[in-house]
């Protein structure tokens, strides 16, 4: 299978193999499930006899028989007086890439926008339920009640698959698509749980669309800010973890293995977009990716011109991560319980209720105002929240090491 793998040449084919039986025959939920019985089978099969010459041709062809025979079935009665089925389901395949144009049919404003974030890291992400629902915080079972209910209202819609031309509708479309690419890179760069810290395939995954949606909507500057926030923070990624795995703090990363090229080509499209055009929150959040990966280290780091970011973002993105992270830049600039000030206002926020960022930003703040005891169990509260096993192992050893010692 190569260096990518099975799996990561499903993840990279599947939302191909989709658009294409989607552009071809409409009747998304019934794609989406063909598709499925696809991947299953060449998982299967290739695992045992090899990639196919064609794959994508081959998981079409597969797909394809299977949405025939649903057509075709007793229970289908209704959807063939709508869709006929062809005659013959091996015919030439274009050759083009269609998962934008599915990115936006996930986006169709019949849905409501937590269903189009859902179904789109569905369908276009290759996440699992269970990990959209770590990321929305929701129980498994509602999430996927949530996305059968999305492919059903996008049967019922009739909607067109081609992209909605320039507009109000495009605009707001394109913000809900570079969302849903942000959630996706944010699941590969901290997998929500796990034994691994990174996911490299949704990063990468998630850079390599984001790449095609700026080519498709040249001079959109918030989608080159998302393109630099990406590029920006993934440069950390060999720095993150040791070589056992274990998770490294940004103010302790060894920074010459930080990815220079990455970072060079982030700051570059940051510097392109900044004063050229409104001011979008992916810009503002790859300014400061872009005065973090710059800084020859910690000490370094221009945090009074963060803070003026963080500051900034808050006016035209208020949100409780961003207060989050100001506090955090607070701290840095003013001392932690300057810092610690600010989490107070996030206690009754009921979107960061047992959110285990919140209590490892108290526990980090709390530790370096030398309140020892607190801090310990705000760690250990924190490693109880997460279901991040390299999060886990970090935040216990922080709190072991904040135990005030013993008189």
């Amino acid at each position: 299978m190569g260096e990518r793998g099975l799996d990561g040449l499903l993840r990279e084919l599947a939302p191909q193999v989709l658009g294409a039986l989607v552009r071809r025959y409409g009747q998304f939920d019934a794609a989406e499930d063909a598709v499925q019985e696809a991947l299953l089978a060449a998982a299967v099969q290739w695992s045992r006899e090899g990639e196919p010459t064609s794959p994508r041709s081959w998981l079409i062809s597969v797909a394809t028989r299977r949405l025939v025979d649903e057509f075709r079935s007793d229970s289908a009665r209704r959807r063939r007086e709508a869709v006929e089925a062809p005659a013959d389901p091996g015919g030439a395949v274009p050759e083009r890439d269609d998962t934008l144009a599915l990115l936006f049919l996930c986006a169709h404003p019949s849905l409501s926008p937590p269903s189009q974030l859902a179904l789109t890291l569905r369908a276009v992400g290759g996440l699992s339920t269970a990990q959209i629902a770590a990321a929305f915080l929701v129980p498994e079972p509602t999430m996927a009640q949530r996305i059968s209910r999305a492919k059903q209202a996008i049967r019922r819609s009739g909607a067109d698959f081609p992209p909605p031309a320039p507009g109000a509708e495009r605009v707001e479309r394109l913000r809900v698509v570079r969302q849903v690419l942000y959630l996706i890179f944010n699941e590969g760069y901290t997998a929500s749980g796990g034994p691994e810290l990174h996911r490299a395939e949704l990063t990468g995954e998630a850079i390599r669309l984001v790449r095609l949606l700026r080519d498709l909507v040249p001079g959109d500057h918030e989608t080159t800010g998302l393109l630099a926030l990406m590029l920006l923070t993934d440069a950390r990624r060999a720095a993150r973890t040791t070589a056992a795995g274990e998770l490294v703090p940004l103010d302790r990363q060894d920074r010459s293995l930080w990815s220079r090229e990455r970072i060079a080509e982030g700051v570059a499209l940051v510097s392109s977009t900044l004063g050229r055009g409104p001011l979008g929150p992916y810009q503002v959040q790859a300014a400061i990716a872009a005065l973090h990966d710059e800084a020859a280290s910690d000490a370094e780091t221009d945090w009074p011109q963060i803070l003026a970011l963080y500051e900034v973002l808050e006016t035209i993105s208020p949100g409780p991560v961003v207060t989050l992270n100001r506090a955090v830049a607070v701290a840095r600039t003013r001392g932690p319980l300057a810092g610690l000030a600010l989490l107070g206002d996030l206690a009754g926020d009921e979107r960061m209720a047992g959110h285990h960022r919140l209590a490892a930003v108290r526990a980090h703040l709390l530790e370096r105002a030398g309140f020892a005891e607190q801090a310990r169990e705000a760690y250990l509260a924190a490693a109880k929240l997460t279901t991040s096993a390299p999060e886990q192992r970090y935040l216990t050893a922080r709190a072991a090491m904040a135990q005030p010692d013993e008189e």
